[in-house]
């Protein structure tokens, strides 16, 4: 019987002493709560005593947490607009308690804090752009949004390490439209590519028209002056011998034998020439 009791009481000695006690690890915080009434002051990494039985410590992560969120929101010019932000932060160890009696768990403070505020801040940053300048204006989107939900999160014991946007999506009318803006963008730039083309082509026939009227002036300057029947002559021969033009039947020559100037016909029928040459 004695060695009966004396187990027993070696149990509830384990027991209590099992109880009495808790262990922290680094990077934990634990709230000491005693008949359901949460203790002030957080309890650190270490081993830290506690009432048995009556007592019991709740732990938090204080490493950074991260959590993407959805939000939606309406631009400056009405255009739906809706986003998806990963969110990295962590709870303030000396704010522990505070957090364990107004929120309770870190599902709770995702659900209940972070939740709500990203999409409040979301609202903040999209309302003060269009939804192109959103679009285009994403780092200062991002700005704005860190900075409004960092001061909201602040009073509730949670420190914003950083924010980044995963996704930035827009409504499909809207979708449309950018698309048909940029088929028109490109078309008027064809237009505009076509309408140098015509004018340098015909910027081109103007240069060739007026090279080919010079060339004409001053070929007819030297027919004009003396011995521009040579020019003549000597441009017929080089094309017949080139192949380019085809010997007349009968061929007049008017050539100066006299040193005089006076011009002496010179003519004779090809065909004559060449039955003779038969």
């Amino acid at each position: 019987m004695q060695a009966v009791i004396a187990a027993i009481l070696l149990t509830v000695a384990a027991l209590v002493s099992l109880n009495s006690f808790v262990i922290i690890n680094p990077g934990e915080a634990g709230v000491l709560s005693i008949l359901g009434k949460a203790q002030d002051g957080a309890l650190i990494e270490g081993i830290h005593l506690k009432p048995p039985f009556i007592s019991q410590v709740d732990l938090y992560d204080l490493k950074v947490q991260k959590f993407e969120v959805p939000a939606q929101s309406s631009t400056k010019d009405l255009q739906d607009l809706s986003a998806s932000f990963a969110i990295n932060f962590r709870i303030d160890p000396l704010e522990v308690v505070v957090i364990r009696r107004t929120q309770g768990s870190l599902q709770n403070i995702v659900a209940k804090i972070i939740a709500p505020q990203t999409q409040e801040s979301f609202k903040i940053a999209a309302a003060r752009r269009t939804i192109e300048e959103a679009i285009t204006q994403r780092n200062e989107l991002k700005n704005d949004f860190d900075e409004a939900l960092s001061s909201r999160l602040n009073k509730y014991g949670l420190v914003i390490l950083d924010t980044s946007i995963v996704d930035l999506a827009f409504s499909p009318e809207f979708a449309k439209a950018v698309e048909e803006k940029q088929i028109a963008e490109q078309r008027a730039r064809r237009a505009v590519f076509v309408a140098q083309e015509a004018s340098q082509q015909a910027q081109a026939d103007i240069n060739r028209a007026k090279g080919k009227a010079e060339a004409q002036r001053l070929l007819a300057e030297t027919l004009k002056a003396q011995g521009g029947q040579l020019v003549l002559q000597k441009e017929a021969i080089e094309a017949w011998r080139n192949g380019g033009a085809r010997m007349p039947n009968v061929l007049v020559l008017n050539g100066d034998t006299s040193g005089a100037g006076g011009a002496i016909p010179f003519l004779f029928n090809l065909k004559d020439l060449e039955e003779m040459a038969k």
